[in-house]
């Protein structure tokens, strides 16, 4: 029988306790820090062995250094899920610390044999940081833009009617400039006109500023503020506009690096080629899925993110239904937006899934618009699942004569 040497680790913030295990008994125990010093002790302590097997639950981002120490010294490890964890090693483990837990994940492996862990180009890693930031990202701006409303209705509550749309460079300046409805009158509509015209990128016509201009100093006669053009509440204003619009910067930005880093990546020119992905959606999905190729199944991605189906039956009872929700909750929500984008433009740009989507919408009896798009959720990923496998671009009329 061949040897089997494991390094159970568990990992905390500042440390890991290390369990060598060697045909399931416990040879030695030691902890590191993660320093160099300790990451040298690790490593010296692999090399004493011929093919160790390492393995360690996921811990988000204080298991981040121990993968990378060992992808940067070419170690072979397993990285295990923490629910799953838990569940190989509740059967024998019946107390629960730190130390007990590094062998009875040496333990866990010795029974279940787990397969190494698939190990990403770094390239993959490093989208999915940019990602999160661009998620932080969204976060502090929906907090913004909600101070700012409750700031504006107080001071300039009209403001918020003068554009269609409150994403433009153009209602930004105009919030920053123009607070207050008195700053606004104290204006012509000439020198309006002019503020406008220098605030906005693009080519805009002098009739179409004088026309806004007018329409901005109509809001401002209509307007009762509750506080004066001194008042802090419209500093205030002026600061998160500018808040707002930072962020907003910010984001355009980590897309666009975004977008730098992926086109080297051959499924980019992939999703590109579905109807309803552009840039934002392709470089997001990319990010939060990773190297697809280490899927065995459009079913196994299903599970990472938490789509599965689970069913309930006990006796006579059974509860419909309904998905696990135990997943990478940002791509769950990143591939669920990206199914209302391709249901948007399929119009003009149909796609299997959108189809299948307005197929089902139309024969289900009741209104169950997210159980629908959690259905071509599935879809989408089978798709994409094939495409990258098969390294195809999308081709409207195979998948079409497929429904």
């Amino acid at each position: 029988m061949d040897t089997q040497i494991v390094f159970g680790v568990d990992v905390s913030k500042h440390k890991s306790n290390i369990a060598i295990v060697i045909n399931g008994k416990v040879v030695d125990e030691f902890k590191i820090t993660h320093t160099r010093d300790g990451f040298k002790r690790l490593d010296d302590a692999l090399n004493h062995f011929k093919n160790p097997q390492v393995i360690f639950e996921s811990s988000g981002v204080y298991s981040r250094t121990l993968r990378a120490f060992l992808q940067r010294n070419n170690w072979s490890y397993t990285e295990i899920n923490p629910l799953a964890a838990k569940k190989d090693m509740d059967s024998f483990r019946h107390n629960k610390n730190d130390q007990l837990d590094a062998v009875a994940l040496a333990q866990a492996m010795n029974q279940h044999h787990y397969a190494p862990t698939f190990q990403e180009q770094q390239i993959y890693s490093e989208l999915r940081d940019m990602e999160r930031s661009y998620q932080e990202f969204n976060e502090d701006i929906v907090r913004a833009k909600n101070r700012l409303h409750q700031k504006l209705q107080i001071t300039f509550p009209e403001i918020e009617k003068f554009m269609s749309t409150t994403d433009s460079a153009l209602y930004w300046h105009v919030v920053q400039q123009f607070s207050h409805p008195d700053l606004v009158l104290e204006l012509t509509i000439a020198d309006l006109s002019a503020s406008l015209l220098n605030a906005t990128p693009k080519n805009m016509s002098v009739l179409r500023a004088t026309a806004l201009a007018e329409r901005l100093r109509n809001l401002a006669l209509n307007s009762a503020p509750a506080v004066r053009k001194d008042a802090y509440a419209v500093t205030a204003v002026k600061q998160l506009a500018q808040e707002v619009e930072r962020i907003s910067e910010h984001k355009a930005e980590i897309i666009q690096q975004m977008e730098t880093l992926a086109k080297s990546l051959p499924e980019f020119e992939i999703l590109q080629s579905i109807p309803g992905f552009g840039v934002k959606t392709t470089v997001c999905v990319i990010a939060e899925l990773g190297d697809i190729r280490r899927f065995h199944s459009a079913n196994a991605i299903n599970a990472y993110i938490g789509i599965d189906l689970i069913q309930y039956q006990s006796g006579d009872f059974e509860m419909a239904q309904h998905i696990r929700k135990r997943g990478n909750a940002y791509a769950r929500k990143i591939l669920f937006k990206t199914i209302l984008n391709m249901i948007s433009t399929s119009k003009y740009h149909p796609s299997n899934v959108s189809v299948a989507y307005e197929q089902k919408k139309q024969s289900s009896s009741a209104i169950r618009t997210k159980k629908i798009a959690i259905a071509a959720m599935s879809r989408l990923i089978r798709t994409i699942y094939h495409l990258i496998k098969y390294n195809e671009l999308y081709d409207s009329k195979m998948f079409l004569a497929e429904l």
